[in-house]
């Protein structure tokens, strides 16, 4: 069954061009789910059937598992069968018209203008690593890019001349502009920090760690907590806390909802949407608190 979960990781990977950090969320799933029905004495995956899976997704709620974790499980298992049809390993597709449990999206955490600017003032510019932990946290929110989609910036994605980003998500390419302070950090860490913290001259990432490799998503996730802390911000922040202020702070200022989701690279307009009826509440609590007759 190993091998079936390395050629399907191949598939995603190479076939369906899906981004790293999906095709590891992935993996990770099938995997915990081979190594339950093995520990369970329930067979292997090849032989499951509809109540195989559904005692594995109960099982997950029983530990405590949040309704989105349990639905992205389901949404693995059911790539993961899919391909094993069509690669002839199983016969039917056990997850075939299971329901996933009804996930509460919560409303996106945005940051206000003080909280950002206090934020991005933290990392200190007086070493190599304050300056790239400057340059990162400026082109998050001067850009909108996911995280997963920072780390895997390469050093010939930045134009500095023309102030701009490629990133490349799976197989779709943006290009995203960037403001004067995103782009004076990021010159400040490519021409002064970045030749100092790599250790081979063959390195293509962007950003790297103090041991000259490319950042890592956890990496990235500790130094943004550190600098939450030491800025005394009491809102919680997340990796994707950033872009979603860069989102919600543009339509605040009059940005168009269509360049901001070719920005951001959503698929669907309605993912945009959602700091659209955010900025919209908000204006109307401004109103109501504010106008003499509201």
């Amino acid at each position: 069954m190993n091998t079936y979960v390395e050629e399907y990781t191949s598939f995603m990977t190479n076939v369906r061009h899906k981004s790293l950090n999906t095709v590891e969320s992935y993996r990770r799933d099938v995997t915990q789910y081979i190594t339950y029905l093995s520990d369970s004495g329930m067979g292997d995956a090849s032989s499951a059937t509809k109540t195989t899976v559904l005692t594995y997704l109960m099982s997950l709620q029983k530990k405590g598992k949040a309704s989105s974790t349990v639905s992205r499980t389901l949404a693995s298992l059911r790539s993961f069968y899919l391909f094993m049809m069509q690669n002839g390993a199983v016969s039917a597709n056990p997850t075939l018209n299971l329901e996933a449990p009804h996930v509460e999206k919560k409303a996106p955490q945005i940051l206000t203008g003080a909280e950002v600017e206090l934020l991005l003032e933290q990392p200190k510019t007086t070493d190599n690593k304050g300056v790239r932990d400057k340059a990162m946290l400026e082109l998050l929110y001067a850009t909108g890019i996911r995280v997963s989609e920072l780390i895997n910036l390469e050093i010939t994605d930045v134009n500095i001349p023309m102030s701009f980003i490629r990133c490349r998500g799976g197989k779709k390419e943006r290009i995203i502009p960037m403001g004067n302070k995103a782009k004076e950090a990021l010159c400040d860490y490519i021409q002064n920090a970045r030749e100092c913290m790599i250790k081979n001259e063959s390195e293509t990432a962007l950003f790297v760690n103090c041991g000259g490799m490319r950042l890592s998503r956890q990496g990235f996730w500790k130094l943004i907590k550190h600098y939450q802390h030491e800025a005394g911000i009491k809102t919680e922040i997340t990796p994707h806390t950033l872009r979603h202020s860069f989102a919600a702070h543009l339509l605040e200022n009059g940005a168009d909802l269509h360049s901001i989701q070719e920005m951001m690279g959503h698929a669907d307009i309605s993912s945009t949407q959602v700091y659209s009826r955010m900025v919209n509440s908000k204006l109307k609590d401004v109103y109501a608190k504010a106008h003499p007759r509201a």
